[in-house]
């Protein structure tokens, strides 16, 4: 599994015109991505490493400071764009096994004391965000 966690003053997505998540206070903005080969174990372990990550204000995390998270699922971090310049989707886990995996991330912050707003999985999203410092880490599990 891969997360791209960006550090937010405040983030929301939306479908079709509706906001369906959104932190309007300082987080984490988690886009994670699932390939074929991801378990329930890897959804744990990118749960507790987003919740405990260190990278808020003062070197905290949302677990020390009970910041809240916004996920959102992500399948183009698979994205391969090695040859030509028509991204291969091919790494990316199709929705069947993606969907149970990042919903399982989520339960597990859920299960942690995290409060998590989300996406809606497969939707066409818009997100919003404000990157703050700024910071933005890849997470791998």
């Amino acid at each position: 599994m891969r997360a791209v966690v960006q550090r937010v003053s405040r983030a929301s997505v939306t479908v079709d015109g509706s906001v369906v998540g959104e932190i309007a206070e300082p987080g984490l903005l988690a886009l994670v991505g699932v390939t074929h080969d991801d378990t329930p174990e890897q959804a744990r372990r990118l749960a507790g490493k987003m919740w405990g990550l260190r990278i808020l204000e003062g070197e905290k995390s949302c677990s020390d400071v009970g910041a809240p998270l916004l996920v959102v699922s992500q399948f183009t971090l698979y994205g391969d764009t090695r040859k030509g310049r028509r991204p291969s989707w091919t790494g990316a886990a199709p929705g069947p096994v993606a969907e149970p995996l990042v919903d399982a991330v989520v339960a597990e912050l859920r299960a942690l004391g995290a409060r998590v707003e989300t996406g809606v999985f497969g939707a066409d999203m818009k997100v919003e965000l404000v990157n703050d410092g700024p910071v933005t880490l890849i997470l791998e599990v």
